[in-house]
């Protein structure tokens, strides 16, 4: 079945394409009596706005983009971006905007996408995550005067706006639980280095444990299962190995779990694991993990929020959004009297 058209709906109410245009766009030139036919008869053969159209009318294509670096295994796996972009999704059908996501194999590939998306008015705005610590996309977007909102602090983000959690307190209160069931030595299992909130969590990590008195250590992974499992292997393969650890996302932490047991310890007898973003996969593991949790949902609908106001031409601040909360369970005990 083909499209509706204005035409159609022209040939249907007896009337020229020009008043259909002034009857949907809601400008005079037509009846009142005559409107309110064309309406129906469009409502009834589900006519909707071509957004080429409408893009070439008042500039506006009508749709917001996200673009993620990451490699797909990995998107696919992790609850975090499926939360967040149902959060994002929950927000902008509440005026049917819809959201155009895609994958870019690197930065320099996403800011081409960005370009060409500013240029033929395919989206309103963008929505950035994953800042990187030398990132060249916020210039780009400052440049291009592209609405654009990111996820994540507000450090290196120009005059872009900010939706973000305070990752720092949410390390502090994942190791002042750990020192207080007694640990001493302590591991992260990290992201990528590249990515600033990383290098926030790491800062974090070493001030909080030195301030403890306690020993930390970070090792570099890519939040993929197979990454999580060997870092955790090389933690507890060695001479002195910790008897905690915290890991960056929930699929490291559980793929965490399995090494450990595949090297013969007892989680938490042996060794007690904290997860980063709590889903319902912290639950399906034996024994359930105990988490930092945070409203992934409700981020996502601010930072739509935030974008609908900057692409209406307003001007939005910084929104800081509820710190993590840790919730606890059976991953996490004192260490053995002889750790």
């Amino acid at each position: 079945m083909k499209r509706p058209t204005m035409r159609d709906i022209a040939e249907r109410a007896g009337v020229t394409k020009a008043a259909v245009s002034f009857a949907l766009n809601g400008r005079p030139g037509v009846s009142e009596s005559t409107r309110g036919r064309i309406l129906a008869i469009a409502e009834e053969l589900g006519w909707q706005p071509s957004s080429a159209a409408r893009a070439l009318s008042d500039g506006r294509a009508g749709a917001f983009g996200l673009v993620i670096d990451r490699p797909a295994h990995t998107l696919g796996l992790e609850p975090f971006f499926m939360q967040l972009i149902s959060g994002i999704q929950a927000e902008l059908a509440r005026d049917t905007t819809p959201l155009l996501l895609t994958m870019a194999e690197d930065q320099a590939a996403e800011i081409a996408l960005y370009r060409s998306w500013w240029a033929r008015r395919a989206v309103d705005g963008v929505f950035l995550v994953d800042l990187q610590l030398t990132d060249a996309r916020v210039p780009v977007l400052e440049e291009l005067g592209m609405p654009t909102v990111v996820i994540g602090a507000p450090v290196g983000t120009g005059r872009l706006p900010a939706v973000w959690s305070d990752d720092a307190a949410a390390v502090a209160t994942a190791v002042t639980h750990l020192v207080e069931l007694g640990h001493r030595r302590l591991a992260r299992v990290s992201g990528p280095n590249r990515l600033r909130h990383t290098s926030v969590r790491t800062a974090a990590f070493d001030r909080v444990t030195a301030e403890l008195g306690v020993s930390g250590r970070t090792l570099e992974a890519d939040y993929s299962g197979e990454g999580g499992a060997a870092a955790t292997r090389e933690l507890l393969s060695g001479a002195r190995p910790p008897t905690a650890v915290l890991y960056d996302n929930d699929v490291m932490a559980l793929s965490g779990v399995t090494a450990a047991h595949g090297l013969g310890l007892r989680v938490p007898a042996d060794v007690s694991m904290v997860a980063w973003d709590d889903s319902a996969l912290c639950e399906l593991v034996h024994p359930p993990l105990t988490a930092l949790r945070r409203d992934i949902g409700g981020y996502g609908a601010r930072a739509a929020r935030r974008l609908r106001d900057a692409a209406a031409g307003r001007r939005p601040g910084d929104v800081q959004a509820p710190a993590p909360s840790l919730t606890l369970r059976g991953s996490t005990a004192p260490p053995r009297a002889d750790g």
